[in-house]
């Protein structure tokens, strides 16, 4: 069965962190259509005060955060003592679990192009022991497709393997796209997936899409992409639906208000962090 469009999501512009300008595409909003993906962020920018502001010292429980640059450069500091930088074409996996804290700096590059993805954790691992994975450049799978390179972020495609999340089944494939070039992709039949239009518009099932669009599709287990008359980059992400209750307080998402409550009030008290020092 080949997957179709189900909904379009373009996305809005806003700030966050200390006034980083972004285009956020998924969230509260989007919870039930998109699960297991909560947020979706897309940066993209040739002017370094959009975003050197970074996003300071902050708290997360009950996620995992999923940073890719296409292009640009990025530094991570958290509360287990892990302080490390990325570029392009490289990720920051964070496992929030429990409880971390971490901050994320922006250097300034000729251009800043880019997602953070916010993926839930199912009930039973949400207060798992927090992580943090960088993936190089030089890990991630690069597999030639006519007219293009198909690079396996993280996940499996085919027989290849990439870094895997140990809670939740994963597959995030960067497609780069010649003008006029076309792939077929196989995917799993009952996955939640969403291809997010980084650079350029594309044909996403037969239809031509915008830039900066997530297109969520229906089951099946092919997909039709095509690039149109510019050079495309496609994120697609496929994961299976968690279907569980989602409380959402800002950086915390737990299943129940109670949680939430609880998680903001060990904030407060200072108990937030179980598995590691204070930065």
């Amino acid at each position: 069965m080949v997957r179709k469009i189900e909904k379009l999501v373009t996305g809005f512009n806003t700030k966050d962190g200390a006034g980083v300008k972004l285009v956020r595409v998924l969230g509260n909003s989007t919870i039930k259509d998109f699960d297991p993906f909560l947020m979706l962020d897309s940066f993209d920018s040739q002017n370094p005060d959009d975003y050197i502001a970074g996003f300071p010292m902050h708290p997360h429980r009950g996620i995992e955060t999923i940073s890719y640059l296409s292009q640009g450069a990025m530094v991570h500091r958290d509360s287990l003592k892990n302080s490390e930088s990325i570029g392009s074409g490289e990720l920051q996996w964070m496992t929030a679990g429990s409880g971390i804290m971490h901050e994320e700096l922006l250097p300034a590059s000729p251009r800043m192009l880019g997602v953070q993805l916010w993926l839930n954790m199912p009930r039973s691992a949400k207060m798992s022991p927090p992580a943090y994975h960088s993936i190089r450049e030089s890990d991630i799978v690069k597999i030639p497709i006519e007219g293009g390179t198909l690079r396996v972020l993280c996940g499996t495609f085919g027989e290849h393997q990439a870094f895997k999340s140990s809670y939740v089944p994963f597959n995030y494939y960067a497609i780069d796209l010649k003008p006029g070039a076309s792939i077929e992709l196989e995917t799993e039949e009952d996955y939640t997936t969403f291809v997010f239009t980084l650079k350029a518009g594309a044909k996403i099932a037969g239809r031509d899409i915008a830039e900066k669009t997530a297109a969520k599709l229906s089951r099946g287990r092919k997909l039709n992409l095509a690039a149109l008359d510019d050079e495309a980059e496609l994120l697609v992400m496929s994961a299976p639906p968690l279907g569980e209750p989602v409380a959402w307080g800002g950086p915390i998402v737990m299943n129940t208000e109670q949680e939430l409550r609880l998680a903001f009030a060990e904030l407060q008290r200072g108990e937030f962090l179980k598995e590691a020092l204070q930065y």
